[in-house]
């Protein structure tokens, strides 16, 4: 085994150590690994967004690019340095419309991918369905009534005159979608459980095979 190889082994051994014992309690080693892991990912990615963003897409169009993509460089490099002024108390106040410009730009963006991207294929989905056999109906039949009360569950609207209360039909439905919401994130968790397994299955395969081969 090369040098670099038997470091690389050794480390892995190590923090998987650190990390599972947690299941003995919390503890200093496994804060190190903690510290360690978000220390390491901070780092990264605060490499990676360096290089790929900051300096691919503002800094070389702005020293190397033609006159229009200089131009056009001077709104987002402003935008950057009225960002800047947000780490100073006296001048936080020039960084106000720039982070109102990133919220605003990074809800329309969420909005419209969630109507786009989820709402409207669910809707297009399950009207196809009608259209096949009877089984199709019946599976496009149930997928719109699950997506209609699912949203009746995040429906608060209530009349003057309810006293702050849903009526029978909104509640009735409301519960329904309930019962569909927790089913959701029943089968989310579930899959998120078994790709944690499968990770913690392929660490301890790695654990093993390292051992392994130290031992021969």
């Amino acid at each position: 085994m090369e040098s670099n190889e038997l470091i690389i082994g050794l480390l892995s051994f190590l923090f998987t150590v650190l990390i599972m014992s947690y299941l003995i309690g919390d503890s200093p080693a496994f804060r190190l690994a903690v510290h360690a892991f978000v220390g390491v990912a901070a780092g990264y990615v605060t490499a990676t967004v360096f290089r790929q963003v900051v300096v691919d897409k503002l800094f070389l169009p702005l020293l190397v690019g033609s006159p229009l993509d200089r131009v056009l460089m001077l709104f987002p490099l402003t935008l950057s340095i009225l960002l800047l002024a947000k780490l100073s108390p006296a001048l936080e106040w020039l960084g106000r419309p720039v982070v109102a410009f990133l919220v605003g730009v990074g809800t329309a963006t969420a909005v419209a991918g969630a109507v786009l991207g989820t709402l409207f294929p669910q809707i297009q989905a399950s009207s196809a369905m009608f259209g096949q056999s009877a089984g199709g109906i019946l599976s496009g039949a149930f997928i719109l009534f699950g997506t209609v009360t699912t949203i009746a569950y995040f429906q608060f609207t209530v009349g003057k005159s309810s006293a702050g209360r849903r009526g029978r039909v909104i509640t009735l439905l409301a519960w329904i979608g309930q019962v569909f919401i927790a089913i959701a994130l029943g089968a989310i968790f579930a899959g998120v459980l078994a790709a944690a397994l499968t990770a913690f299955v392929d660490r301890i395969q790695s654990i093993v095979l390292f051992l392994d081969s130290l031992l021969r």
